[in-house]
């Protein structure tokens, strides 16, 4: 089992940039495309907070779980 990270649905679904959500949570793009590709151990519940908050969203709305091997 592995968590997925399911962001670029999300812009797609809000019409936004990656750039934009950078500058509205106050993160590097490259860590936002980090975050996007799932190549992250970690994320911070105060960044994840911001993000759900700039997409008027939910953390499960951004995460899902795949079956299998990680």
């Amino acid at each position: 089992m592995r968590i997925v990270v399911t962001l670029d649905v999300m812009l797609a679904r809000r019409k936004m940039r990656a750039k934009d959500l950078a500058e509205r949570v106050g993160i590097t793009e490259a860590n936002l495309s980090l975050l996007r590709t799932g190549k992250v151990k970690g994320v911070r519940f105060e960044t994840l907070a911001k993000i759900c908050q700039a997409l008027e969203c939910k953390p499960g709305d951004l995460l899902d779980v795949e079956e299998g091997e990680a």
